[in-house]
């Protein structure tokens, strides 16, 4: 047992190559946004399920289920899952096995002759089991292990990535929808508005109280408004398209008033701490699926210098050989076999492998580089994530004082008119503010609610309220 363990001991230590250490990257204590809490997040999958909506959650549920992306991202895991399986299989020893047979003809002109009473045609039989084992002394094979296990994770990682990415543009598309919904209902209103306007203009132009300017006008304003009512239209189209994509239905059977919605109703979900900036090292799955691309690249080292020392192989091979079949199944066939230990060197290779172990350490630099900008980018996406969750609903309290001003002013305005009191041109100009603050408004929330997505993605998949 002690030799054992000394053994196991004494080849771990020969194991050549860096182990892995994280980066140490100069990270600041907190995010610059003010009021953004430095306790710590526990994030949580299903975070959509906080908009409290059926069908965001039945979208959501789709995509992550028939996404090509999704499934694209399966696959290479469960292809990273066969090549961690077949290095494992390495630091065991391969026993085949084979059965041969041969006839080999003896020439009768040979000197000295052969004898009359020797067959000049010799069959062999063969049966012969075979095993090889190449003794993991300086880590090759232990390394190559390391590094498809860090594949297997980042593998894993990245499919995380693409739920987290696919369940954002999904909840972001639906967002937009219920908006141009909403903005539909803006513009009908306003569509409406603009008839009873022309039917004022023309009433009062029959009466001669107003000049045919003010209907050419109104006519104007009224085509304006179904013009901006058709984009919305289209744009709604263009977002349900998407919305079909990212679910994997490629059946446009959907409904309108499947999806259709105000974007009102849906609730401000409370915004989650965003903790610590070290805290998003464990957190977000494409800096830790970057950091894993950095542990293979580090492990790739060692398995370029391995290559510099000698490689030792154990070989062994045992069976039975004989002239006839059935000798060899079950009569007394000749015993054969053969153990070999070898020993194999570099002596002269024009600095090959030296170049390899070069190239090796410069992919782990370009991972270490990758990690790096991921991490920053992954701080830059929290921070901006705070500050337009932050700005957003700011805005908002103030959208609406302009957007029941703009309402008053409108209503202000169109009795003036029809009182005589002031031109059509100021109805107009009422009627342009108050189309766009609703507008405004709608857009506003919208935002807000796709900026509380994009927090949630920041942090690394959403997270759970205490």
């Amino acid at each position: 047992m002690r030799f054992a363990a000394l053994l196991v001991f004494t080849l771990a230590a020969c194991t050549v190559g860096p182990d892995y250490q994280r980066p140490d990257l100069a990270l600041p204590a907190r995010y610059p946004e003010k009021g953004a809490p430095a306790e710590a997040v526990a994030v949580a999958p299903g975070w959509w399920t906080l908009y409290k909506d059926p069908t965001l959650d039945q979208l959501v549920a789709a995509g992550l289920k028939t996404n090509a992306d999704v499934r694209l991202a399966v696959a290479r895991v469960q292809e990273a899952e066969g090549a961690l399986r077949e290095v494992r299989a390495s630091i065991f020893p391969e026993i085949t096995g084979t059965a041969g047979y041969a006839r080999q003809g003896v020439s009768t002109f040979a000197q000295p002759p052969v004898p009359a009473d020797i067959a000049t045609v010799r069959p062999n039989y063969q049966a012969l089991v075979s095993t090889s084992y190449e003794v993991d002394f300086w880590g090759r094979l232990s390394r190559t292990t390391e590094a498809a296990r860090a594949s297997l994770l980042a593998s894993q990682l990245s499919r995380d990535v693409v739920d987290i990415t696919l369940a954002g543009a999904i909840a972001q598309g639906y967002f937009a929808l219920r908006s141009l919904d909403a903005q539909i209902v803006v513009l009908d209103n306003s569509i409406r508005a603009r008839r009873d306007s022309l039917d004022i203009a023309k009433a009062r132009l029959d009466a001669g109280l107003a000049p045919e300017l003010d209907v050419y006008q109104a006519q104007s304003a009224l085509a304006d408004a179904q013009v901006q009512r058709r984009d919305a239209a289209r744009n709604r189209s263009l977002v349900e398209h998407e919305i079909v994509q990212l679910t994997g239905r490629l059946e446009l059977t959907l409904p309108a008033d499947k999806l259709a919605g105000d974007v009102f109703s849906l609730p401000l979900v409370p915004l989650p701490p965003a903790g610590l900036p070290s805290s998003l090292l464990d957190r977000r799955p494409d800096i830790r699926q970057a950091e894993q691309t950095l542990v293979a690249a580090n492990a790739q080292i060692g398995i370029a210098r391995a290559a510099l020392f000698p490689t030792l192989s154990l070989t062994a091979s045992a069976g039975v050989q004989s002239t006839q079949f059935a000798d060899l199944v079950a009569g007394p066939g000749a015993k054969i076999g053969s153990l070999g230990v070898g020993l194999t060197a570099p002596i002269f290779d024009a600095g090959r492998r030296t170049a390899r172990v070069d190239q090796a350490r410069a992919r782990e630099e370009q991972a270490v580089a990758g990690y790096q900008k991921a991490v920053e980018t992954g701080f830059r996406e929290v921070s901006d994530a705070l500050v337009n969750v932050q700005q957003s609903g700011e805005s908002e309290a103030e959208l609406k004082l302009r957007l029941d001003a703009a309402r008053n002013a409108l209503e202000l305005s169109t009795l003036r008119y029809e009182s005589g009191y002031s031109p059509y041109l100021e109805v107009l100009d009422a009627q342009r503010t108050a189309n766009d603050a609703e507008l405004a408004f709608v857009r506003n929330r919208q935002s807000r609610l796709a900026f509380s997505v994009d927090l949630m993605k920041a942090l690394g998949g959403g997270w759970t309220p205490h």
